[in-house]
């Protein structure tokens, strides 16, 4: 069966061209079952059009957040879940974390535009399927939802060569991961959300916590990423891809 889509978003890099050659597979007798997460609405319709043109895939869901992607995921018990990196509320790294605990059966693929070494390694070590960039055609995101439902690990070509270029038994972490990685939980959670320009007040309120709190986390954040400025704090996160430079 020939089957070809296009959606092209000619912004930034959150575009790609979906043209595929769609075979199905006979192994496959049920639909794979698909949740979705992007903040990017022309992303997540490209993708849910794309996949349920496929006589063997259902996209039972879509998430805008992490917070949501978790909510919807625990709800669903999806097969697979198609997710991006930087999302509000909750960056796609510590969902995927969340996911893989909680669901452990439930395959993850994340579609992003960064290639970071640092995100690339730890969400590898999380346990996701896939990780590709969004210039990958829909043949490839087609192939990856195949491959990961085979228990097999998918990479983008640039993915790969990230890793080939800096792999060493002996190389460490860079700086900034390094103090990231130093952050708990919560502490990852408070830098998100003032990474997304939100006051302490909305922190406070979000997280059913005192100002005070919040203030106390904001402090220990400071001093673990060795940042001397609160503002230092947003464009920080934004750097690190955890949050979309449009917030």
């Amino acid at each position: 069966m020939v089957l070809s889509f296009c959606a092209a978003h000619r912004g930034a890099a959150l575009g790609f061209e979906l043209k595929f050659l769609w075979t199905r597979s006979p192994a496959m007798t049920e639909p794979v079952r698909i949740l979705l997460a992007d903040d990017h609405t022309i992303v997540r319709q490209g993708l849910a059009r794309l996949l349920e043109e496929q006589p063997r895939f259902k996209v039972v869901g879509e998430a805008t957040d992490g917070k949501a992607l978790i909510e919807q995921a625990i709800i669903l018990k999806p097969d697979i879940v198609i997710m991006d990196i930087a999302m509000p509320r909750m960056n796609g790294i510590e969902a995927a974390k969340i996911i893989r605990k909680q669901l452990p059966k439930t395959k993850i693929l994340i579609l992003s535009m960064y290639s970071h070494e640092h995100y690339i390694h730890e969400l590898l070590e999380t346990g996701v399927s896939g990780y590709l960039l969004k210039d990958s055609s829909g043949r490839d995101i087609i192939q990856a939802i195949c491959s990961a439902m085979k228990n097999e690990t998918v990479l983008s070509p640039t993915i790969t060569k990230v890793l080939e270029a800096n792999h060493s038994p002996n190389r460490k972490c860079s700086s900034i991961a390094k103090r990231y990685n130093q952050l708990s939980n919560r502490e990852r959670e408070v830098f998100q959300l003032i990474g997304e320009g939100r006051s302490t007040r909305e922190i406070a309120d979000m997280l059913c916590v005192s100002i005070s709190t919040i203030k106390s986390h904001r402090a220990n954040i400071m001093e673990k990423l060795t940042i001397d400025q609160p503002v230092k704090l947003v464009h920080l996160a934004i750097q690190m891809g955890l949050v979309d430079p449009a917030f």
